[in-house]
């Protein structure tokens, strides 16, 4: 796959299993994806396709019931699955790659002040005193938008709404100085018009700091603004990534069909929204063939036999489907993808200006 710039991760057919009453669930089957360095990737998938547990292995945080039971993932020339003790990860988890969580009230602690909570952060990873912590955590709170910030720095979380809170939370993130910033689902929780709020702030700070971003979502039309490369999951895999463009215009796969119909920011009023019917297969059990298949209104005979590869559509797009094999006969996306082509154009347009509109102010 050529790309011009440094890559900073690499992940190669990573595999996550979990035990639970005596079960064995395969939570990740295989992925592969590398994150380029000062670039957003994009991880987008239905809950429960793997996006949190993959990037988790990252730091370190899987829960103890699971284990890294192959693969590799290398950053700056090491194997992160090579650390096994906490001491080994607390050398890379916050202080090199750093994670942005959904709900901001599990990530503070209730009953310390928040000026505290992003000064432990600094004294803890860069080593300074107290007084020189506390300058720079007022400094990350003003960047991060909380105003009087200064006069803000003894108030606990429960005094802040929640999307000041998910300020602190990127604030005590940026504290660590990382080079990876992993943002699981950073805006679930919060209304549109934070959610944008956030999403600009996202993208400032990373102009300003240089970090590299995986930005974890289920939902592609969060990914428009945000991404320059998307990986779509699901079952475990990766069955589809390339870039931004390629994805939301030239999609291959499916189930990247659905997500992009299913968009209720395209949807058109009077009409039912587009959704995908079916339930994921169960991961406790061998997948037999394309996972997808038993959802997909255009699986063949192979689909339910043999998995497919991973093709490629370009040097920068794959497609995990039977679709594209050459054998395979031609068939074109549904018609609600089609015509999102243009109504996402207006979209864009529309999120772009309000973006810049954002940074203006």
């Amino acid at each position: 796959m050529s790309e011009e710039r440094k890559t900073i991760l690499s992940a190669n057919d990573v595999h996550v299993q979990f035990t639970v009453r005596g079960k064995t669930l395969n939570a990740i089957r295989g992925v592969s994806v590398d994150l380029y360095e000062g670039e957003t990737l994009a991880i987008v998938g239905e809950s429960g396709s793997g996006k949190s547990v993959f990037t988790k292995t990252f730091t370190g945080m899987i829960d103890a019931n699971g284990a890294v039971t192959g693969g590799t993932a290398v950053f700056e020339g090491k194997n992160l699955y090579d650390n096994k003790t906490d001491e080994e990860w607390q050398k890379i988890r916050g202080r090199k790659i750093a994670t942005i969580f959904q709900d901001p009230m599990t990530s503070l602690n209730p009953i310390i002040s928040i000026g505290q909570q992003i000064t432990e952060v600094i004294e803890k990873h860069q080593g300074k005193p107290f007084d020189e912590a506390k300058k720079e955590a007022i400094q990350l709170m003003s960047e991060v938008g909380i105003y009087d910030a200064e006069d803000r720095f003894d108030e606990y979380p429960f005094m802040y709404s929640g999307g000041m809170r998910q300020r602190i939370v990127i604030a005590i993130a940026l504290a660590c100085h990382p080079e990876i910033l992993i943002c699981d689902e950073p805006t679930t929780a919060l209304d549109v018009t934070v959610q944008a709020q956030i999403i600009r702030l996202i993208k400032k700070l990373q102009k300003d700091y240089g970090y590299s971003i995986i930005f974890i979502t289920h939902d592609l039309g969060v990914v428009a603004n945000v991404a320059d490369r998307v990986a779509i999951m699901y079952s475990g895999q990766i069955i589809e990534y390339g870039k931004v463009n390629e994805i939301f215009y030239d999609p291959k796969h499916p189930y990247t069909w659905g997500l992009l119909s299913s968009l209720p920011q395209l949807g058109i009023k009077g009409e039912p929204l587009y959704a995908i019917t079916g339930t994921p297969p169960s991961l406790y059990d061998a997948i037999k063939g394309d996972a997808f298949a038993q959802r997909s209104n255009y699986a063949m005979k192979i689909d339910f036999e043999e998995e497919p590869p991973m093709f490629a559509v370009s040097d920068t797009h794959f497609a995990k489907t039977w679709l594209l094999d050459p054998r395979a006969p031609h068939v074109e996306p549904p018609v609600q993808v089609k015509e999102l082509h243009e109504r996402m154009k207006e979209t864009i347009r529309i999120q772009k200006m309000e973006l810049h509109e954002g940074e203006a102010k």
